[in-house]
């Protein structure tokens, strides 16, 4: 599998949670440290949004100018496809897949100048935080778009399943 470079992605540890009342009828939950201050995937916050996605939905593609991307499915599965819009990097011009979600839970850093989509594969809709350096402006998006289909891309979506 292709990377690109700057894309980053930290394997998020699952522990079980107990419940503070013991109760053979309640299932046990789990807990993630998501993101740490101690991680150095931020060079600083912006903003956290959250947005939920249901089976087939393909959001795609768009990259950013000034902000750097970092990325959280909570719940669901999901086909992450990234695309070096760079023409500076060593990684011009390569796509990226990355799968994620529910029990393959992961962050994924997104670098400035990094086309960025997803389809949802699961029954279950997906559930994405993501996390930004720089807060969205209603009056200036840093938010620059690529057809999901674009030829230059050349991205199989139908393919995902």
């Amino acid at each position: 599998m292709s990377t690109i470079d700057g894309v980053k992605i930290k394997q998020l540890a699952v522990h079980r949670d107990i419940p503070d009342r013991e109760d053979s009828n309640v299932e046990p939950g789990f807990l993630m440290e998501v993101l740490r201050d101690d991680d150095t995937l931020l060079t600083r916050f912006g903003q956290t949004t959250f947005t939920v996605a249901y089976k087939d939905t393909i959001k795609a593609f768009h990259w950013h100018q000034n902000q750097d991307d970092l990325w959280f499915i909570a719940s669901g599965k999901a086909v992450v496809v990234l695309h070096d819009m760079r023409e500076n990097s060593d990684t011009f011009r390569v796509t990226q897949v990355i799968s994620a979600g529910t029990d393959d839970y992961k962050l994924i850093l997104i670098p400035i100048g990094v086309a960025h989509g997803y389809k949802v594969i699961s029954e279950e809709p997906v559930l994405l935080f993501y996390h930004t350096t720089e807060s969205y402006s209603q009056d200036s998006p840093d938010e620059e778009r690529v057809p999901w289909d674009d030829p230059k891309i050349g991205f199989d979506w139908e393919s995902l399943q």
